[in-house]
């Protein structure tokens, strides 16, 4: 099964509220890039379906974090399959139609000059980051508060926004400090580049 098929048969099993389908039939539409997209323009993801496949590790890296006693016994992270589908499939939903492909001259490896592709961003709706994906979900359904502010700060602490506001909304929202770990393991060591 590919990112693409796997992304679908997650969102499909889990994702059920009022407005689902027609997000999913939005970021299936042509006026949508997200399952060919990349995921940056040279760090995890840079390729074709880049942003799909980010997609799909980050709903894995979530839900083996999720699964481990401690969270569950001691810090009480307890949350419905939906939320985590939701969270981890749909946290970078602000990269749709972000990157495009322009070229630029580079030597092979014979030496010769010749026109390489390499993403660039062309940010149509500036935003912010985790922001605009609550914006852009919110325009099709509603998201709970722990699963608003998941998505709001999950860059966590690599992010450019006051550190008292990100820690602040760790303390308050668990679920946004899990997606945080998960998004960094699957950026750092699933898919980061040698």
């Amino acid at each position: 099964m590919n990112a693409k098929e796997e992304f679908l048969t997650l969102y499909q099993t889990h994702i059920k509220r009022a407005g689902a389908q027609n997000l999913l039939d939005y970021l299936q539409s042509e006026a949508s890039d997200f399952f060919t997209a990349p995921c940056s323009t040279r760090f995890h993801g840079c390729h074709p379906g880049g942003l799909v496949e980010h997609s799909v590790n980050v709903y894995h890296c979530l839900k083996d974090y999720l699964s481990r006693p401690r969270t569950k016994e001691l810090y009480r992270m307890d949350f419905s399959e939906e939320s985590i589908a939701l969270v981890a499939l749909l946290h970078d939903i602000c990269k749709l139609n972000f990157y495009k492909t322009e070229f630029r001259n580079a030597k092979n490896a014979q030496g010769v000059w010749e026109k390489v592709p390499y993403y660039t961003i062309d940010d149509t709706l500036p935003y912010g980051h985790g922001e605009k994906s609550v914006y852009i979900i919110s325009s099709y359904m509603r998201l709970s508060r722990e699963e608003a502010f998941a998505i709001r700060y999950h860059m966590g602490f690599s992010g450019i926004e006051d550190k008292n506001s990100i820690g602040r909304a760790f303390e308050m929202f668990p679920l946004a400090f899990a997606l945080s770990v998960a998004d960094m393991e699957a950026s750092y060591y699933l898919e980061s580049k040698e």
